[in-house]
């Protein structure tokens, strides 16, 4: 108990507090920018902890990254642009209730949710992260390809009414993720000799381009018009905390999406874009009573919003035990710790367990302290919606072209976004979504890695080598049941539909 009060009064210091805040602003500005992610604003502040000491230095660190994650709904709600890649299942219903006037309501919901499922992970950081932490030892190469597989298993059902366009899409995302080297022979694919193809097609310029260019491209058509398609409004009343009748509709979804936010940011290399659309797929196959699900409901920004911060304290918590970052972001985080003098394992937790607690009740109060910052900003925000369209075109363009090219100062890149945006554009004009072709490139690598690996470790029959860990028993039922319950509603609804049609 001493110890806890020490704590508890060392996270609370004026120093420790302002550092934090620092790293809460920080991180918000940078997810809000399209392309400028939680890596890079941790990469571009890492130099300038070198002469805090370790404490301060890390929990201005894991401030900026839990606020960067959550600062991408910003944009992502009011302009369709994704900020980060894991706040790109949050545009679908985020942007829908934007358009709708009721932009307030979204980014109150949006912020209760990213604090809720960050702080969840926080305690799941404070309280379990040994137990926790071996979760992620016992998925092997077999288990990571079946848990991409159930990924993949779920591409139908994110698109709204059409499960065959969906699945088409995500097969397309899985078809683009396989363009560059084989990872195991170093053989060029489908680069048809382009030098530039051999590294891949970059995520992140592509995601832009089909969520955020193709939105410009959109609006060009309606220039003068603004992103409300409602009468001109105030965006509904601002308030600071969600009503009781909000967060009773909510309260399942955020319960639910956080612990798979913190299940799979435990996960190596799964990290928030994953955990995002995993819990808003889970969330619509839940929202049986909920029309307006993928058209504008604060589920679908619950459900993402909750799972992408909850993926955070997930991804720490084997950093810190096993010195495995379950993220990108979370491995700079982990060479900041070491060059800060830690070495993640089990001396964090006795010899500099005063380190390693005072850093996990700070990432607690950045969560908080988040969403009061994230509050006083989007107050002022909503103006956006209310702006011409002939203004946001530009802005929008200018934000993608700049986000796309700082990435790796490459112009390839914003090639890459110029033409994804155009198959975006085309592919929302057709019917098509963008959200099954996003997580088939999400999960086509870590379904082809796990694959092959599994292959060459098999002693025997590769698929009895597969099924040997009862892990792989319990996701194979998952997918049979995935793929089952979304034809079964595609059949429903064309019943329903040709039922109304005839009446």
């Amino acid at each position: 108990m001493d110890m806890l009060l020490t704590v508890v009064a060392d996270a609370f210091t004026p120093v420790h507090l302002g550092v934090m805040l620092a790293g809460v602003v920080i991180g918000l500005i940078i997810g809000a920018m399209p392309g400028l992610s939680s890596n890079l604003g941790i990469a571009l502040v890492l130099p300038l902890t070198f002469g805090m000491d370790p404490i301060s230095a890390l929990i201005m660190l894991v401030s900026l990254y839990t606020a960067a994650i959550y600062g991408g709904s910003f944009s992502a709600i009011l302009l369709h642009t994704p900020g980060t890649s894991a706040s790109a299942a949050t545009a679908i219903d985020g942007f829908a209730l934007t358009r709708k006037g009721e932009f307030n309501k979204a980014i109150r919901i949006s912020t209760f949710a990213s604090v809720f499922g960050g702080l969840l992970s926080a305690v799941a950081l404070i309280a379990i992260a040994p137990p926790l932490s071996l979760l992620s030892l016992k998925f092997g190469p077999a288990e990571y390809f079946w848990l991409a597989v159930f990924g993949i298993s779920v591409i139908g059902t994110l698109a709204s009414g059409n499960m065959i366009k969906g699945l088409l899409s995500g097969a397309v995302g899985v078809a683009i993720s396989t363009v560059g080297l084989d990872l195991d022979s170093g053989y060029p694919r489908f680069a048809f000799g382009i030098y530039d193809l051999q590294g891949g097609i970059g995520f992140v310029p592509a995601v832009i381009g089909l969520f955020s260019l193709s939105q410009a491209l959109l609006m060009c058509e309606r220039p003068h018009n603004t992103i409300q398609e409602a009468e001109q409004t105030t965006g509904g009343k601002w308030r600071l905390l969600p009503t009781w009748a909000e967060f009773r509709f909510i309260q399942p979804t955020l319960w639910r999406s956080s612990i798979i936010g913190i299940i799979i940011g435990i996960l190596p290399g799964a990290g928030g874009d994953i955990g995002s659309w995993t819990a808003y797929n889970e969330a619509k196959r839940f929202a049986k009573n909920d029309p307006d699900f993928g058209k504008g409901s604060i589920r679908g920004v619950a459900a993402s919003e909750s799972a992408n911060n909850a993926t955070t304290g997930g991804a720490i918590i084997p950093l810190l035990t096993l010195g495995i970052p379950g993220s990108p972001s979370a491995a700079i985080l982990l060479g900041a710790l070491v060059l800060h003098g830690m070495q993640p394992g089990r001396t964090l937790f006795t010899e500099h367990a005063h380190f390693t607690y005072t850093v996990c009740v700070g990432f607690l109060i950045a969560n908080i302290v988040m969403g009061f910052v994230g509050m006083a900003m989007c107050r002022y925000m909503g103006v956006v919606a209310r702006l011409p369209n002939t203004i946001l075109i530009i802005s929008v363009i200018v934000l993608s072209i700049v986000g796309s090219y700082s990435l790796g100062n490459n112009i390839y890149d914003v090639y890459t976004m110029m033409a994804f945006g155009i198959l975006g554009y085309l592919m929302r004009k057709t019917g098509f979504s963008a959200a099954p072709m996003v997580l088939g490139m999400i999960l086509g690598p870590l379904a082809e890695q796990g694959f092959r690996q599994a292959v060459q470790l098999a002693d025997g029959p590769v698929l009895l080598h597969m099924l040997a860990n009862p892990i792989s028993w319990v996701l194979v039922s998952l997918i049979v049941l995935s793929i089952g319950s979304a034809a079964y509603l595609e059949l429903t609804r064309s019943k329903l539909t040709g039922v109304m049609a005839e009446k």
